[in-house]
């Protein structure tokens, strides 16, 4: 997921998931872990995003059973979490040339350490 994504997953991560959702018009790629926010702040700037991450309205249903494949709940759901997306062909982004679209959420979690939640298509 992490190679697909173009993404590192930090050193010392923890409680590291991933899975391919395959759908018959494109595969979704999901990866989520552990680490300092720090770390999750970085991954986030590292996307090129053009808003940082910011609160997401609550107003939305989540789109489809995703992370729950890998027993965690929707980040969408969770209070307090961040969000960003990105187009990387849309902001030049040559790592990540077989992505369409990749989103972050990031929750917090106890002091200095956060959920990274990871979907890209």
């Amino acid at each position: 997921m992490a190679a697909f994504m173009g993404v590192t997953v930090p050193e010392g991560a923890t409680r590291t998931k991933g899975a391919v959702q395959v759908n018959p018009q494109e595969d979704v790629y999901l990866l989520s872990f552990v680490t300092t926010e720090k770390n999750a702040e970085g991954i986030a700037a590292d996307l090129h995003a053009r808003e940082p991450l910011r609160a997401r309205k609550k107003d939305f249903a989540p789109e489809g059973e995703r992370f729950g494949h890998l027993g965690l709940p929707e980040p969408q759901t969770l209070a307090g979490t961040r969000w960003a997306g990105v187009c990387p062909p849309c902001v030049d982004d040559t790592r990540r040339t077989r992505v369409q679209w990749i989103e972050i959420y990031v929750q917090s979690l106890q002091p200095d350490r956060a959920r990274v939640y990871l979907q890209a298509f």
